[in-house]
């Protein structure tokens, strides 16, 4: 037990020392992560996106198509800003970002409608901001229909039809669509909630390479592992000088996800201290991954550029906002790899889904057994690069 405790305890005075002398690097796991997960919680602070700027190119100018026009005004999601005389007048506003949609009513809009003739009201919207253009779509749709569904239901009374007639006739199969997750849609729960972990695994697996490779760097690695280190004392040296990033980042994850659930109101039905205990485990296995980069490679600027190949697009393929399901074999392949994959589904499951706590076991256990076994294989490689001080003191 000595031989264990006694190299961790002096790693990790050595490591506070080293931090006390370099406040940058002391700011890169405490108040920097901090910033930017309050900045990240802020961004996605209204939940549901409001008020998106669209334009009018009203070509009619009839009752029917103000009244249009005074539907797309009221829709809470939409702000209609500017109205157009023409198309290239809307298009170069789209391209300029000023809107990010336009609807263009036709000159013969409330003459078919009088005639009982099908009119049609178009949508132009930039497809490239994937996000303001559906729910650009879903508020035009749901306006225009509500004007639609007026017209029909007056002329259809006007002849004499009933109302309740008149509904059943306009839609005889209806849709039922129930939200099981997430019924607000709010994008501070779903996506703000997924990009803080994601964020700080990208800082823990920095700090890890960093912590290691600066000793390889400054040719100090006989001082930290001792001048005959063993596998024991290696891997105690390793968790002492890894245990204050965990230490730091763990705090600041807890506290983002504290105050993004319960310190906005929200209160999940799953286990928050389950989740926690899960990014406590994706941030211990970032810092082995990104110390087991620079000790298998024993130069940090090829562990930093693995660090960024590795964590930098773990979002973008972790199924949050691409299907796991339909991505290539092998992009998937590389997805199911990744650590930060198997975390966000046991936050979802738990956070969103509120899932008993045996179908995120694998993941949690997974995490776990993953930061061991590589925490396991750093030191061996320490105690190879420690055979090989002729490569110490590149970068």
């Amino acid at each position: 037990m000595t031989a264990f405790w006694s190299p961790f305890v002096s790693s990790a005075r050595r490591e506070a020392d080293r931090l006390r002398a370099s406040p940058w690097d002391l700011a890169m796991i405490s108040w920097v992560p901090l910033l930017a997960c309050a900045l990240m919680a802020w961004i996605f602070s209204a939940g549901l996106p409001q008020q998106l700027p669209i334009g009018l190119m009203d070509q009619d100018h009839s009752a029917l198509s103000r009244q249009l026009g005074r539907f797309l005004a009221a829709t809470p999601g939409l702000k209609l800003v500017t109205s157009y005389d023409d198309t290239a007048q809307a298009t170069q506003a789209l391209r300029r970002t000023e809107v990010y949609g336009v609807v263009s009513i036709p000159a013969d809009f409330s003459r078919q409608i009088k005639l009982g003739q099908a009119a049609q009201v178009t949508l132009l919207h930039n497809a490239q901001l994937g996000t303001h253009s559906g729910l650009i779509q879903r508020d035009v749709r749901t306006a225009v229909t509500t004007l639609s569904a007026g017209v029909e239901m007056s002329a259809r009374n006007k002849r004499g039809q009933p109302a309740l007639l008149t509904r059943v006739a306009m839609e005889p199969i209806q849709t039922q669509l129930v939200t099981l997750f997430n019924v607000s849609l709010n994008y501070e729960q779903f996506l703000a909630a997924a990009l803080i972990p994601a964020l700080l695994h990208i800082l823990a697996m920095t700090a890890g390479a960093w912590c290691v490779g600066r000793e390889l760097r400054d040719a100090t690695l006989d001082q930290w592992l001792g001048a005959t280190p063993s596998w024991p004392s290696a891997s105690a040296a390793l968790l002492g000088k890894l245990s204050w990033p965990l230490l730091s980042l763990g705090l600041v994850g807890t506290a983002s996800l504290v105050g993004i659930t319960w310190g906005t109101g929200w209160f999940p039905s799953g286990s928050l201290a389950w989740v926690l205990l899960g990014l406590w485990g994706l941030l211990a296995l970032s810092l082995v991954l990104g110390a087991a980069a620079t000790a298998g490679t024993l130069s940090l600027r090829t562990a930093l550029s693995a660090t960024g190949f590795i964590t930098a697009p773990a979002f973008a393929f972790s199924g949050v906002g691409f299907p796991l399901q339909s991505m290539p074999v092998l992009a998937r392949g590389w997805a199911e790899l990744l650590p930060y994959t198997h975390y966000i589904r046991l936050q979802m499951e738990q956070l969103q889904m509120a899932a008993p706590l045996r179908y995120t076991a694998g993941s949690m256990t997974g995490l776990w057994v993953a930061t061991a076994l590589l925490g396991g294989l750093s030191a061996l490689l320490l105690l190879r690069a420690a055979r090989q001080p002729e490569r110490w003191g590149g970068r």
